[in-house]
């Protein structure tokens, strides 16, 4: 067989040239450079560098009978004279085709200890999956790794790992593998106990004296213990007759969840759009919108009149079903199809828009959102999202030091 014309047929002799030892610059050049005398072709290529150890694997062509026994030794020789180990294992063929139904499976753990990782290993084999290739997405401030599954179908996976996850305390993402996964999207979240650590309308209650009564409805409506819209009322009634200047002050008190910034400038510098629905009041959400820039941005109105809060609402309503309403019309206006976009939420009220998505992503959520999202992130940093779309935090800080 000549060089220019590859092999078609899946039995066709192969080499696999596998290289171990302390990485260095030029290790892969010196490889191909000592294969290339014996005319081979390259079939694939695979290298990882693991704590300065490198690991090359080169799939070749096996060169004619006569000088099959000279590559071999002059390739055990190139590696001892870089205090390299070499093995030569004779075969057929390239990798076996992978089989129908493909994914991607992203486990966060902090730590990822050895023995969340064998449970989610053996539950990918228990549901018929393969694991093809496996990867680290970040090292810091959690450990997450992505793993490229065949032989399954993503929903099942889906259901099985989620019980696992839940389990065995980590986080676990599994999305269908495929041309989507890069595609510009729409990512929208949720405001209070998302984007932002505070319940904006706990805020607003502090300055009116009426807190801990706030609180106390707010937390039971999140747990979907009320109806969303009779909690809202009757929590903003409690706000009357606070004088209108309170607005100001509560901007500045709202605290950005740790990474939120990261997540948003990442999304952006990417081509995403991203937007914000909260349950909570426009007065907030519009300076969020403007400050972070924002896409989209929708909340209920608190009503003021001569300069101060009625203790009403004004306009349509943004609850659970307004959530998922608006999820759709943004992804409308956004051209992008519903499949293509990413929910995130805590709370009840949240349920229908994380289900509506392409992917729900439940943060720091309550039990009953936990079960019912398509995964969850436990973590208190929301850029660990970015790593449920596959983008690593090595290509984050990169992008954030080119810019600077």
């Amino acid at each position: 067989m000549s060089a220019s014309q590859p092999p078609q047929t899946p039995d066709f002799p192969t080499l696999l040239v596998k290289i171990f030892g302390k990485d260095r610059p030029g290790i892969t050049a010196g490889l191909f450079d000592t294969l290339a005398a014996f005319s081979v072709d390259v079939v694939d290529i695979e290298q990882v560098v693991t704590r300065g150890r490198i690991t090359l694997c080169a799939l070749v062509t096996e060169p004619t009978a006569c000088t099959e026994g000279e590559l071999r030794a002059t390739v055990h020789s190139w590696a001892e004279s870089l205090k390299l180990q070499a093995e030569i294992i004779s075969g057929l063929g390239d990798n076996r085709p992978r089989g129908s139904g493909r994914s991607h499976v992203t486990v966060l753990g902090h730590p990822l200890t050895a023995e969340s990782t064998a449970a989610i290993a053996a539950r990918i084999t228990g549901t018929g999956g393969n694991i093809d290739r496996i990867h680290r997405l970040a090292k810091y401030p959690v450990t997450a790794v992505e793993f490229a599954v065949s032989g399954c179908e993503t929903e099942p996976l889906r259901t099985a790992l989620a019980t696992e996850a839940a389990e065995i305390g980590v986080d676990v993402a599994v999305v269908s593998a495929g041309l989507h996964r890069r595609a510009q999207r729409l990512v929208v979240m949720d405001v209070d106990s998302t984007l932002i650590t505070d319940e904006v309308i706990e805020l607003f209650a502090a300055h009116a004296g009426c807190e801990a009564e706030v609180a106390e409805v707010t937390a039971a409506a999140m747990r979907g213990e009320l109806d969303f819209e009779q909690s809202l009322h009757a929590r903003v009634a409690l706000l009357a007759g606070l004088d209108a200047s309170v607005v100001d002050k509560v901007r500045t008190e709202v605290r950005l969840t740790p990474g939120a910034r990261t997540l948003i400038r990442t999304l952006k510098r990417l081509g995403f759009q991203v937007g914000v629905v909260s349950g909570g009041f426009t007065q907030v959400t519009d300076d969020l919108k403007e400050r972070l820039g924002l896409d989209f941005a929708s909340a209920n109105s608190l009503e003021i009149v001569d300069g101060r809060l009625t203790g009403r609402v004004t306009g349509e309503i943004v609850d659970r079903a307004g959530k998922a309403r608006l999820l759709r019309r943004f992804a409308a206006e956004a051209g992008v199809p519903l499949a293509q976009t990413v929910a995130i939420g805590d709370g009840a009220n949240d349920l229908d828009m994380l289900n509506a998505a392409g992917l729900g992503v439940a943060f720091n959520a309550k039990p009953v959102v936990r079960r019912a999202a398509d995964t969850a992130v436990n973590v208190p940093f929301l850029d660990a999202v970015l790593y449920l779309l596959g983008i690593t935090r090595e290509e984050v800080e990169a992008a954030d030091a080119h810019e600077d």
